[in-house]
């Protein structure tokens, strides 16, 4: 296959809600009245964000819920979406199994692939993702305020578990346990059904990508406020309860999450639980906004935590 025929065959879809899709030398889109416009764009690297063996189907799933899960984190509505691909070859059976990824996931959730571009080069992967929320009402992570409760969405540390397994950092036996781990680090969840239900009751969140206290970081930096989070309280796979201790820094730093961390006002506590429910999602309240500046991780007795490292660094 060329480059045309490539992206003719398994790429290009119908856009009906695009005025103008793949074909083009540009895509056309009108946003909804009333709303912003939303733009997100994240780039996979072979051997630095995937490992060389995953299934192109789930690597075509990720690709696109990495992006879904910005959006979440800001409440919007994803729309469209473009990818831009550079291939080692143009491999027929994995361009197919990859596009059945991502589009299974883009459909799941009204996302039309409206553009993008392929190239040969070594394996990388880059979305662009386009969504809107009603104007002036995005979830941001300038907005925490001393005294809000913190959440986290899900359960955290399984991605980096598996990650971590694989590297041969860990030694986990339980085969149970780790498939869990490695469905969760391939086939992530966007929380895009929470992130919408959370509008009118959140005051500030982030998604968790690089670890939990990096990513609530960045809420603390921008909002001007510090943060004391309980070890004890965050969520985890059951498998991981007995042995929290050993698998903390996964929990708290170890990335590929893909959860909500939010903050919101303790009079929200029922309405935010009431909320999740629908879409059946689990919330966890695991610490609370101070003055002050940075995130403490305490243990039962208010004794802090000392990590290695808050979270995932691209160039560490």
């Amino acid at each position: 296959m060329n480059e045309f025929e490539l992206i003719g065959r398994y790429f290009k879809r119908p856009t009906p809600s695009a005025l103008l899709g793949v074909g083009d030398d540009a895509a056309i889109v009108r946003p909804t009245p009333g709303h912003d416009l939303h733009m997100s764009v994240d780039m996979l690297v072979e051997g630095r964000h995937f490992f060389a063996d995953v299934a192109p189907r789930a690597l075509g799933h990720k690709a696109l819920a990495v992006n879904l899960s910005d959006l979440a984190a800001m409440g919007a509505r994803p729309r469209w979406a473009l990818l831009s691909l550079a291939l080692p070859k143009a491999d027929e059976a994995w361009v197919a199994e990859f596009a059945a990824g991502f589009l299974a996931l883009a459909e799941s959730h009204g996302v039309e692939l409206i553009g993008g571009d392929t190239t040969c080069g070594p394996l990388t992967l880059s979305v662009t993702i386009l969504g809107e929320a009603p104007a002036g009402q995005a979830l941001r992570r300038a907005a925490a305020k001393a005294g809000d409760d913190i959440w986290v969405s899900g359960e955290l540390g399984l991605g980096a578990l598996s990650v971590r397994q694989r590297l041969g950092w860990l030694n986990v036996n339980d085969a149970e346990l780790l498939a869990a781990a490695r469905y969760k680090l391939e086939y992530p969840e966007p929380r895009l059904a929470l992130g919408a239900v959370l509008l009118p009751l959140a005051h500030a969140a982030a998604d968790v990508s690089d670890g939990l206290m990096a990513d609530l970081g960045h809420i603390l930096d921008e909002s001007a406020v510090a943060a004391e989070v309980w070890a004890d309280a965050l969520p985890s796979h059951p498998a991981l309860e007995a042995r929290r201790g050993e698998f903390l820094a996964c929990l708290a730093a170890g990335g590929d999450d893909y959860e909500l961390v939010f903050t919101a006002a303790p009079a929200k506590r029922a309405a935010i639980e009431a909320a999740a429910a629908a879409p059946g999602c689990r919330v966890s309240r695991i610490g609370r906004i101070v003055a002050g500046k940075g995130a403490r991780l305490l243990d039962s007795a208010g004794v802090e935590i000392k990590l290695d490292k808050d979270g995932y660094d691209h160039f560490g």
